[in-house]
């Protein structure tokens, strides 16, 4: 429910949101499409899970998590 009261109270319009969790269970689950739908106006990206398994060592993920925004842009 935090993430209702969050984009409640501010406008992400024009904006991007690069969504991001740790856990060791269900990951993001449904909250990206959640996300588009309370902000309809933002630029949603994929999300990025760090299971329990990669939490200790997250470095590569995260990396290629962002590199991925930069070839997007590239790419637009």
């Amino acid at each position: 429910m935090i993430l209702y009261t969050f984009f409640d109270s501010y406008d992400f319009s024009g904006k991007t949101i690069a969504p991001f969790c740790t856990s060791g269970g269900s990951g993001l689950s449904n909250t990206v499409n959640s996300i588009k739908e309370l902000e309809p106006d933002a630029n949603v990206l994929e999300g990025l899970h760090i299971g329990s398994s990669s939490a200790s060592d997250p470095d590569q993920d995260v990396s290629d998590w962002l590199d991925s925004f930069v070839e997007e842009a590239k790419n637009e």
